[in-house]
């Protein structure tokens, strides 16, 4: 991996469910910028579902697909990080029109207590770490 041609961004800690997010991943990754873009502000509007392969237990089908979920807390946290790497690229001179989603991986974080009235419970957290390269023209 040629790191003048690539810009990374991290998300740590980010309070969102791992298993929507590694989904949003597969689905996105290989992806230009562009599009990607349009897919999690469409999942995010709730216009267009997320496919769910994997962590698909009780998951109703969507028109055109399989079992899917909006996902929308989720996608826009991707969004955000992607946003991020975005602006990195440009930072680093490279050219935004033609830059693909060459990594893009979810994590589970630290587990941390939420406190309630009855029990107390862990609340959800991810790393997510996206890399942007150029495509070759």
């Amino acid at each position: 991996m040629n790191e003048k041609n690539t810009a990374t961004s991290k998300g740590i800690s980010l309070p969102i469910s791992t298993k929507k997010t590694i989904e949003i991943c597969n689905h996105i990754r290989g992806k230009t910028l562009a599009k990607a873009k349009k897919i999690l502000n469409d999942a995010t509007n709730l216009k267009r579902p997320i496919p769910m392969k994997r962590y698909n237990k009780d998951t109703g089908h969507k028109h055109g697909m399989a079992a899917g979920r909006f996902a929308a807390k989720a996608c826009k946290a991707v969004l955000e990080i992607i946003m991020s790497a975005e602006a990195n690229a440009q930072y680093k001179g490279l050219s935004t029109n033609n830059l693909v989603i060459q990594q893009i991986s979810a994590n589970n974080g630290p587990h941390v207590w939420r406190y309630g009235r009855q029990r107390r419970r862990q609340a959800k957290r991810t790393h997510l770490n996206v890399t942007l390269a150029e495509a070759k023209a």
